[in-house]
């Protein structure tokens, strides 16, 4: 799985083989970013029986422009991208994977999709770990009832992220707790757009949990 055709970006693969690993995680970068960026959070992650697969946008843009815009304006690169995440999460469970030992990790537009995708694809996951991102779309858009059967999931960004406006934070929040997911909504002080070091604790909790069950 660490290879791609000629017409699909890499997928970068660390860790444990999938056919051999106990669990996996799913790591989604951001806009401008690479599957090598958003990798070195495996360096402060378990290791041992996880595998660790990172994919990467087209020119590192998952979808054209903000999350927040309507939906119809980020297709056709939207669906493609939801897409792609749901073929990596097919691929691990054919190789033997169970989906409630996956995890999704997002960072930025990574955490929208990783957000998204758990929204539009309802199952036990392993966990899912949106960090500074929000659900895809305005906050007026009608959904349909999920169940996410108890998913563990982590909102979490800056209170005054520049990228991420807090009202569709909190909004996410409440979607997922909604749909049935075991919600932990972090906001940060300041306007730092990145990782936090308590979403960083938080991973190392849930990665370490799901080796052991």
């Amino acid at each position: 799985m660490s290879q791609s055709d000629s017409n699909t970006p890499a997928l970068l693969a660390l860790g444990a083989d999938p056919r051999q690993a106990r669990a996996a995680v799913v790591l989604v970068h951001g806009r401008g970013a690479s599957p090598e960026a958003i990798a070195g959070l495996t360096r402060r992650l378990p290791q041992g029986d996880i595998a660790y697969l990172a994919p990467g946008a087209p020119g590192g843009v998952w979808y054209p422009y903000r999350f927040l815009t309507p939906r119809a304006e980020n297709e056709p690169a939207l669906s493609r991208a939801l897409a792609r995440i749901a073929d990596v999460v097919a691929g691990l469970v054919a190789d033997g994977v169970p989906q409630e030992r996956i995890g999704l990790v997002g960072f930025s537009q990574g955490a929208c999709l990783v957000l998204e995708h758990a929204l539009q694809a309802p199952a036990r996951y392993g966990f899912v770990a949106g960090l500074s991102g929000a659900m895809i779309g305005p906050l007026n858009e009608s959904r349909a009832p999920v169940d996410l059967c108890g998913t563990p999931t982590l909102v979490a960004c800056a209170e005054h992220d520049a990228h991420i406006p807090r009202e569709h934070v909190e909004a996410t929040a409440l979607r997922f707790r909604a749909s049935g997911a075991e919600v932990t909504h972090l906001t940060f002080a300041g306007d730092h757009h990145g990782v936090f070091p308590e979403e960083v604790a938080w991973l190392q909790d849930h990665v370490a949990a799901l080796a052991q069950h």
